[in-house]
C-alpha cells in the first residue's frame, strides 16, 4: 500500500473498502476495494474523514485483507457451511442445515495467538438451525505477509476448525427402574418428560419396560433392546448410591464400556454414559425428570450426531457446568455448558 493525500488520488485504485457511518441510517462501504477514484469521489471521501487514503501497490510478498480472509475461511469451513463474500476484510460462515456445531478450540487459539488475524465462533457443542451464524474471520491490518498466513495454515492443522454434524431422528428405548414405580406406589412421571424432550428432535420411543430393582432383569432388558435394533437406551431411576439402586451395576454387566459414572454438572452429577458396540446407554439421574436443563441437554446432541463423548470431555464440563436455575430459562443463550 501507499499512503497519499486524498486530493491526489484521482485514477488510483483503492485497496480497502471505505465505510460511511450515519447514525441510525447506515454503516456500509461507500466505495469498495478496487474502486478507481474519480474527481467527483474526492468530496465524498473527505466527508467521511479521509484526508489521506491507501492506494494499492502490488507486492507478491503481501496479501490484501480480503485475500487473507479467504485463507482463514478455508481454514475454518467444514461441510454444510456457506461463506459470505468478503466485506471490509471479514467473512462469515453460516449453517446450511440443522445440526451440532463443533469448533476446534485449541486450533482457534493457535491461530488467534499468531496476531494480526482473528477467528470468532459461537460456542461449540450446541445445536444450530439452518441459517444460523457459526463464525466470523478477519485480518486486523489492511495487508498481511503471505508467510504469516502460511503459519496460520500450519497452526490450524489439516482438518477444518469448524464442523457441522447432521443430527439423526433416532429410535430409543426406556427402562424405568425402581420398586416404587414397579409396584404402583408412585406414578412414572419420568418417561413422559423424557419422551417429550426426545420428540423435540424428532426421535421416537419404540420400547418401554418398567422393572423392579433387580439388576439382572435390568441387564437383560438392555440386551433385549439392543437386539431389537434401538439406537439409544435410557435407564431412569436407580442412579444414586443407595443400596437399592442397581442401575449402574446392571449397565456394567451388559459388557458396555463405561465412559463415566458421574459428571461435574449440576443438575446431573449422577449421570452415567456407556457404549456397547456403538449403542449409547445412559443412566439418567432424577434431575432430568424435574429440572428444566441438565447434563442430558448437553450430551444428547452428541448422541444424535453420532459424535463419541469422551471421559475427558465430560470432565471438562465443570467450567460452566453449574445451572443457575434462572426464573426464566434462556438456554442455550446462557452460561450453562459454555465453559472451555
Amino acid at each position: 500500500m501507499k499512503l497519499i493525500k486524498t486530493q491526489e488520488a484521482v485514477d488510483q485504485v483503492l485497496c480497502h473498502d471505505m465505510t460511511q457511518i450515519i447514525k441510525g441510517v447506515t454503516k456500509d462501504a461507500v466505495f469498495r476495494k478496487g474502486h478507481i477514484v474519480r474527481e467527483e469521489d474526492i468530496p465524498v471521501l473527505l466527508s467521511i474523514g479521509k484526508d489521506h487514503i491507501y492506494i494499492w501497490e502490488n507486492d507478491d510478498t503481501m496479501l490484501h485483507e480480503d485475500e487473507a480472509a479467504q485463507i482463514l475461511r478455508e481454514i475454518c469451513e467444514g461441510d454444510y457451511m456457506k461463506a459470505s463474500q468478503p466485506k471490509e476484510g471479514k467473512i462469515e460462515l453460516t449453517a446450511e442445515i440443522d445440526g451440532l456445531f463443533l469448533a476446534d478450540i485449541e486450533g482457534m487459539r493457535a491461530v488467534n495467538s499468531l496476531g494480526d488475524m482473528m477467528i470468532a465462533s459461537r460456542a461449540s457443542g450446541f445445536p444450530v438451525k439452518k441459517g444460523d451464524k457459526l463464525c466470523g474471520t478477519r485480518i486486523i491490518p489492511l495487508v498481511i505477509k503471505r508467510e504469516k498466513m502460511e503459519e496460520a495454515k500450519k497452526a490450524a492443522g489439516d482438518k477444518p476448525l469448524m464442523r457441522l454434524l447432521p443430527m439423526k431422528k433416532k429410535t430409543f428405548g426406556v427402562i424405568t427402574t425402581g420398586n416404587e414405580v414397579f409396584y404402583g406406589r408412585i406414578q412414572d412421571t419420568f418417561t413422559p418428560v423424557l419422551k417429550e424432550k426426545l420428540e423435540e428432535y424428532g426421535c421416537s420411543m419404540v420400547s418401554h419396560v418398567v422393572l423392579d430393582d433387580d439388576h439382572e432383569k435390568i441387564t437383560k432388558a438392555i440386551m433385549d433392546m439392543a437386539d431389537t435394533g434401538v439406537e439409544m437406551v435410557f435407564c431412569t431411576g436407580g442412579m444414586s448410591v443407595d443400596p437399592d439402586d442397581k442401575t449402574p451395576l446392571a449397565i456394567k454387566n451388559t459388557g458396555a464400556k463405561i465412559i463415566s459414572y458421574g459428571a461435574p454438572v449440576l443438575p446431573g452429577a449422577m449421570f452415567l454414559l456407556a457404549y456397547k458396540e456403538g449403542l449409547p446407554i445412559c443412566g439418567l439421574p432424577g434431575c432430568v425428570m424435574y429440572a428444566k436443563r441438565t447434563i442430558f441437554d448437553l450430551i444428547l446432541p452428541y448422541l444424535l450426531a453420532d459424535e463419541p463423548v469422551t471421559a475427558s470431555q465430560l470432565a471438562g464440563l465443570g467450567n460452566g457446568g453449574l445451572c443457575l436455575n434462572c426464573q426464566e430459562c434462556h438456554f442455550p443463550n446462557c452460561s450453562f455448558g459454555h465453559g472451555v
